[in-house]
């Protein structure tokens, strides 16, 4: 095989956070050969003597070609490979920790469509998202790659890292459980933790098959839990948990069949964080609910709002050594006796030893949770050119009404009816809104508000 040359990637696949593409239209092998040699040429730019890099890939059609090019591009620069296999996203994040490997490239497409594919990558010390995935389009475009011939081996990490997850469970009431892998990456390591864990466990959808045969394997949209809703309520259960396509998100559903969105899942896991680590940050993004900041206020822990991204809320936890974090789309990180990454199998052994202890059902502990209103996440279009601008114009104008207004991601304003949230996608071409109040008249006067704003810079937006 000749040497990779110069190459340019399909301007839309170099995301804020990873490498994302449609398979065959924006997205090929000569993509991930040229990645290979990219990231290796990054590695040895930033130092160490340390040239392994740990490889992973999820179960989609595709992600055997694209694994397989990608190692020949790692290869030809030097760089020594350990192939972990296929599995979930963070059970790469897991090899490189546990066998002290400089990097990590992950062959997935997440929760994405079956034809699309990508790639998630980290460094031993920290993920790369931002002016990193910059990098190395411009690295790749000069083609100056070190050259070389690495080695290549296998390892099996499936049963120290299903071992490790399980270690943090905490014995408590017996439980009967459904779980759904959605047909991802998490299906199999899935089965093999409920082997190791008591009580009662109802799988679905385990085996991994990259064309998604029952339904799509995104937790964060109702239509995907309703097999598992249907399970629980059907079988008895206590909960229900789901993952999504690479195992790195978490939905969950309480023993009504009720779901537990993010935020209302962090408010329940920092409890038992807290009551260990009283005062300690928790971490959450833009779009949580205001419910989820004063209860962890009100439990003793300190609030702190931060960027949407799971790169970004990584590189916080990181950064002040927070403890927990979490978002709204089902990303839950934990610092705390784990290693800092989103892990929704660790997340789920976590949420286990937390309704485990309960002498009620997890519904009675989720209606404790203060009741609000609110709109689910709304996206509307908007070019990549103008959306940015429109939230600054927003943000201005706010601020010379002297309105409450928190701008660490878009414009997130708070009022006596509550709140609104306006912010620009790092990954589309999409304005994002979200809104909530305690009352239905609020909430109305809330989206009045915001619509107020987008017809100010000139912006068309959906009913909602």
């Amino acid at each position: 095989m000749n040497a990779v040359a110069s190459h340019r990637f399909h301007p839309t696949i170099l995301r804020e956070y990873d490498i994302r593409g449609i398979v065959g239209q924006t997205l090929f092998e000569a993509d991930a050969r040229a990645l290979g040699c990219a990231f290796a040429a990054k590695l040895l730019a930033e130092g160490g003597e340390n040239r392994t890099v740990c490889v992973g890939r999820d179960g989609r059609v595709s992600s055997p070609a694209l694994e397989a090019a990608l190692v020949s591009g790692l290869r030809e620069t030097g760089t020594d490979v350990t192939r972990v296999g296929v599995g979930p996203t963070p059970m790469l994040y897991f090899a490189v920790k546990a066998l002290k490997a400089a990097g990590g490239i992950m062959v997935t497409g997440s929760h994405n469509p079956p034809e699309h594919n990508g790639f998630k990558m980290l460094f031993a010390a920290r993920t790369l998202y931002g002016d990193d995935i910059k990098d190395l389009g411009k690295i790749a475009a000069g083609g100056e790659f070190p050259r070389g011939f690495g080695k290549v081996s296998d390892i099996d990490i499936r049963e120290r890292y299903v071992a490790r997850v399980a270690s943090d469970y905490r014995e408590g009431r017996e439980l009967k459980v459904a779980w759904d892998a959605g047909n991802g990456s998490a299906g199999e390591i899935m089965a093999r933790l409920t082997q190791m864990l008591p009580g009662n466990h109802i799988l679905l959808n385990e085996k991994i098959d990259g064309t998604f045969p029952v339904h799509h394997p995104d937790p964060t949209v109702p239509e995907n839990l309703r097999q598992l809703q249907d399970t629980v309520t059907r079988e008895g259960c206590d909960l229900g948990i789901a993952f999504d396509g690479d195992g790195d998100r978490i939905g969950v559903v309480d023993d009504t069949g009720v779901i537990l969105w993010g935020d209302q899942l962090l408010v329940l896991l920092a409890e038992e964080v807290l009551a260990e680590r009283p005062g300690a940050t928790i971490i959450a993004d833009v779009k949580a609910s205001q419910v989820l900041f004063d209860e962890v206020a009100r439990s003793g822990g300190r609030p702190l709002m931060w960027k949407t991204g799971h790169s970004l809320i990584k590189a916080k936890m990181a950064e002040i050594g927070a403890p927990l974090a979490g978002e709204m789309s089902g990303h839950i990180f934990f610092a705390d006796r784990y290693y800092g990454f989103d892990d929704a199998l660790y997340a789920a052994v976590r949420i286990l030893n937390f309704a485990g202890r309960l002498t009620e059902p997890l519904s009675v502990a989720r209606a404790r949770l203060p009741q609000v209103i609110n709109t689910p996440e709304i996206r509307f279009a908007c070019s990549d050119v103008r959306k940015f601008a429109v939230v600054s114009e927003v943000a201005g104008r706010l601020a010379y009404a002297g309105a409450a207004v928190e701008t660490v991601d878009g414009v997130r304003v708070k009022t006596t009816d509550g709140w609104w949230l306006l912010r620009a996608s790092n990954t589309q071409a999409v304005l994002v809104a979200r809104c909530e109040s305690s009352t239905s008249t609020g909430l109305e006067r809330l989206k009045r508000d915001l619509a107020d704003q987008l017809m100010a810079s000139g912006i068309d937006f959906p009913a909602f």
